[in-house]
């Protein structure tokens, strides 16, 4: 029998890890390979994590070329890991993009019952699309995308961190369809705070149109929407649409110990705590499961949306003014990060209070 591998050791991998474990139990799983050790777990799940430099060093060019690698790392290093795979004498691969990742781990929670699926609920298809503008959220200083999407006519570009490059002289007129520094603004925030000074100016000066829906998504990250998606949002009166969770081990705390120190994290718990106990007491519970929502997107209803601006925002403020250093003092967009962490909490904890319906995301490059 040929050996199975999975090439990664992080979100990616550990969610196709469950979902292949679930849907194809005879697939088992050798080890996770990785370039290197260091800063990676020694196992996920009880599947040694080793080197692969190590683990080519026990098997024949026959094995290591009938073997079976699912590469589930990243999109974006996808060719620079083919390559090294195919320098050690592999070459029965299986790239887990994001059209698979979306296939298995609805397949994956379908089967055990949470994080439902938008695709599962019915619609007419005769039926109007509801109004909404996705607001697509990118840096002025973002490079251009190699391969740029045909967008649909509601998604609009937002400039962010427009008020720094005011302030360097830079001119980004016409570059975008909005920008983050007109209006009721947090633009100078941007340093730290990235896509959530997106979010503030649709909190702020987006929500008065006439759309039923509003989102955000990112200029190279988007919800995989379709035209019939919108009709079994409206007509299932659904709260928000979320990407499908990743999946983290040993639990989602571990997310943040890649991105910002322990004194932030503990920080924002303390401040949840505070601000908002019913979150506080859930807090543990949240962060001690495996399901992760990455990546700030979101569509929901303009009601929902305010909600959680509402809820949120307060939480930001308070850390950028105890976090030692302060929030002005630091460039290391660790608020954006932990805003993560606090919309995983939201809506968690809102599981059962919204209707909250999940879809896989796109990537392009």
């Amino acid at each position: 029998m040929k050996e199975i591998y999975i090439f990664g050791a992080k979100a990616t991998a550990a969610g196709l890890y469950k979902a292949l474990s679930l849907l194809e139990p005879d697939k088992k799983i050798k080890s996770f390979l990785v370039s290197d050790t260091l800063g990676n777990v020694p196992e996920i799940w009880g599947v040694p994590v080793k080197a692969i430099s190590s683990v080519t060093e026990e098997l024949s060019e026959t094995e290591k070329k009938e073997a079976l690698v699912y590469v589930a790392v990243p999109e974006l290093v996808h060719v620079e890991i083919r390559e090294l795979l195919e320098g050690y004498g592999f070459s029965n691969l299986i790239m887990f993009n994001f059209k698979l990742e979306a296939y298995l781990m609805g397949q994956y929670f379908d089967t055990i019952g949470r994080f439902k699926s938008v695709h599962s609920l019915g619609f007419d298809e005769n039926a109007e699309i509801l109004e909404l503008t996705i607001y697509a959220a990118s840096f002025y200083k973002d490079k251009p995308l190699n391969n740029p999407p045909k967008r649909s006519k509601y998604i609009k570009s937002l400039y962010l961190g427009c008020d720094g490059a005011e302030k360097a002289g830079i001119d980004i007129s016409n570059q975008a369809d909005f920008y983050d520094n007109t209006g009721v603004n947090i633009s100078d925030k941007n340093p730290n705070r990235c896509e959530m000074t997106a979010h503030y100016w649709v909190w702020k000066n987006r929500l008065d149109t006439n759309d039923d829906y509003v989102g955000i998504c990112h200029y190279r990250r988007t919800l995989d929407l379709s035209d019939d998606d919108l009709k079994r949002i409206e007509q299932n009166d659904v709260d928000v649409i979320l990407p499908y969770p990743m999946i983290h081990y040993p639990n989602a705390a571990i997310q943040h110990t890649w991105y910002v120190p322990e004194k932030d994290w503990e920080l924002m718990r303390t401040i949840v705590s505070d601000l908002y106990p019913e979150y506080g007491r859930k807090f543990d519970e949240v962060f001690n499961a495996p399901e992760f929502y990455n990546y700030n997107m979101l569509v929901a209803k303009k009601r929902v949306f305010a909600d959680y601006c509402a809820w949120l925002y307060p939480i930001l403020d308070r850390i950028e003014e105890l976090s030692e250093p302060r929030g002005s003092e630091r460039h290391d967009r660790y608020t954006a990060y932990l805003s993560e962490s606090l919309e995983t909490l939201y809506f968690m904890v809102n599981l059962n209070n919204l209707k909250i319906y999940h879809m896989g995301r796109l990537l392009f490059t």
